[in-house]
């Protein structure tokens, strides 16, 4: 081939390969865009779309105290204030902010006065409600009849009831706000020793704060010097006591001493002016209510027994610590309810307070917290006294969180 042809030849060929490369080089590009148009065209819209909005979370549970009150049934004088107690603090405190930035949730059963309803009751807080500690129940009985089970399910119990079995021995699960029976026999005997007396009957009824009581008189009459010269029980349906009352006046006794909840102490108190008894009476703690005035009309007149500072709160001194605390307390159950408070009352609003204050202490609702800081309260002034908690004492109280009083005219006033 002439060369002048070859060198063409080559020309032609350069040529065509450059171009078979440009055309490969823009499919090549065109490939590329088309693959990135769809991720760039996702990008712009994602950029488009606004952000959903965050989900809040959830708000806390609130802090579930339980409680069982005789608020139906005969013991409806105990329970019924109690139970008005007890809501009126779950919302004065939830108006404040509640505990630990939680509100509170009190759940209130009512036992109507029924030990097996009791039961029930308590399964239902400790088993299916979720409950942190529990408050109640109203009486003695009830409250004997459930407190082993706090120690199984580890959740506290602060009873409203007297009892001094219910603390002693003490059951780390287990608390009480009421004056204890060995503080109140103390005070009345006291009393009657100052009054030159020697010679006690008692009659006291046959259910678990009667008997718990009785046993604490049995003890103590003879030990702190005194004769015991008549034992006499009735039972908690009984209305006429008119044979035992009798039994005791044959024995002469220089003072008698009653020991139950009502209707029977009102019943006893109007027996023995039917029965012209001129022996002065005493009554235990627990009718330290109107209620009971209330039920023995003019016979209560005279009649004596120690009590919290609740229902003597105007006579009591100004210096006194619990006595702003309970003239508040005084005023906010009137206002809200239109009733006059009871003693029994102020016993929830211990309860439900300490564990309050329990729960602040510890910045925590866990109940073996609750349970641990319960015991190191001290210097907590309550309606029933000033209570100074501790591993040993589970009531917190001394004889000197009792008043004195008296039945004059109708009304309570502290005794000479």
């Amino acid at each position: 081939m002439h060369r002048k042809a070859w060198w063409y030849l080559c020309v032609c060929m350069l040529a065509l390969v450059a171009l078979m490369a440009f055309g490969c080089g823009e499919e090549e590009a065109v490939e590329e865009a088309a693959e990135q148009a769809p991720a760039a065209e996702v990008e712009a819209e994602a950029e488009a779309e606004p952000a959903e909005e965050a989900v809040p979370a959830a708000e806390e549970e609130p802090i579930r105290i339980g409680a069982v009150f005789s608020a139906t049934g005969p013991a409806s004088f105990l329970g019924e204030p109690e139970k008005n107690t007890a809501l009126m603090l779950e919302e004065a405190i939830n108006s404040q902010g509640g505990i630990l930035g939680r509100e509170i949730e009190i759940i209130v059963y009512d036992d109507e006065t029924d030990v097996d309803k009791c039961v029930l009751s308590t399964d239902k807080l400790l088993e299916n409600d979720g409950v942190v500690a529990v408050v109640g129940p109203s009486t003695s009985g009830n409250t004997l009849a459930i407190m082993d089970k706090f120690a199984t399910a580890e959740i506290p119990l602060v009873s409203c009831a007297a009892a001094e079995k219910i603390v002693q021995p003490v059951s780390p699960w287990v608390f009480k706000t009421p004056q204890s029976d060995r503080h109140a026999v103390t005070r009345i005997l006291n009393h009657i020793i100052a009054q030159g007396y020697k010679k006690v009957a008692i009659i006291s009824v046959s259910d678990g704060f009667g008997q718990a009581g009785r046993a604490v008189l049995q003890e103590l009459v003879p030990a702190m010097g005194l004769e015991l010269v008549a034992d006499e029980v009735f039972g908690p349906e009984d209305t006429v006591m008119t044979a035992q009352l009798t039994t005791i006046n044959d024995q002469s006794p220089d003072a008698i001493i009653c020991w139950g909840t009502n209707p029977g102490p009102a019943a006893i108190a109007k027996n023995r002016v039917e029965l012209g008894i001129e022996t002065p009476l005493y009554m235990s703690h627990g009718v330290a209510s109107k209620k009971f005035i209330e039920l023995a009309g003019e016979a209560s007149e005279g009649i004596m027994l120690p009590a919290g500072r609740l229902i003597v709160a105007n006579q009591i001194a100004d210096d006194n610590p619990q006595k702003q605390l309970l003239l508040d307390y005084i005023a906010e159950y009137e206002a809200k309810y239109g009733s006059q408070v009871s003693t029994f009352g102020g016993h929830a609003w211990d309860a439900v307070m300490l564990v309050v204050t329990a729960i602040e202490m510890g910045e925590s609702a866990d109940p073996a917290d609750i349970r641990d800081n319960l015991e190191k309260i001290q210097g907590f002034v309550g309606t029933g006294g000033v209570f100074n908690f501790s591993a040993e004492d589970h009531n917190g109280l001394t004889e000197d969180a009792f008043e004195m009083v008296i039945i004059e005219n109708g009304e309570w006033a502290i005794a000479d």
